[in-house]
């Protein structure tokens, strides 16, 4: 299995509204479930340092996905750089609530 990864440093004083986006992301794919999609993001310790893990189809189709999109270069200072990767292993003993 392939999945790719992006990480990305956002400006600092964009962020939150980054995370904010990215949750938006996440509460439209609670009620719409694509099948088959795995998606996790991150954001690092640093603050402004997110990675993204996606593998699978639809989530480019998401409208809160595109609003992401929108402005996503105006967020950024670094990035981004996507490498792909193969799945290991993945372990998920239900679903972990998001933070913040």
């Amino acid at each position: 299995m392939t999945a790719a990864v992006i990480r990305y440093q956002t400006k600092p004083e964009a962020a939150d509204e980054n995370q904010r986006l990215i949750k938006n992301v996440f509460a439209e794919l609670a009620s719409t479930a694509p099948p088959g999609l795995h998606y996790s993001s991150f954001r690092l310790a640093d603050g402004v340092t997110f990675v993204h893990v996606v593998d699978g189809e639809g989530l480019p189709e998401l409208a809160a996905f595109q609003e992401f999109q929108r402005a996503f270069g105006d967020r950024l200072a670094v990035g981004p750089a996507r490498d792909d990767a193969t799945l290991v292993g993945s372990y998920s003993a239900g679903v972990v609530p998001a933070n913040g």
